[in-house]
């Protein structure tokens, strides 16, 4: 798991970059590079052992929620 995000990544505005740079809105990364500020950088503060525990839970109740509808109900 990444412990820090400061970017667009995977995002709409990583998808508009990357469609910038195939039909030329931007010559090059360094172009484009040029025009990027960060505006927010995210960090988790939870400690490993409590995200731990909450993500067991978490797949605790996706597993109990398996089989919640039959099959034609829904």
């Amino acid at each position: 798991m990444r412990s820090g995000a400061d970017g667009p990544g995977p995002t709409c505005l990583g998808a508009a970059y990357a469609a910038g740079l195939a039909t030329g809105v931007w010559n090059d990364l360094d172009e484009l590079e040029s025009h990027w500020r960060k505006d927010a950088e995210w960090t988790p503060g939870m400690e490993a052992s409590v995200r731990d525990r909450e993500y067991r839970n978490w797949r605790k109740a996706v597993e109990k929620s398996f089989g919640w509808v039959a099959d034609g109900d829904g």
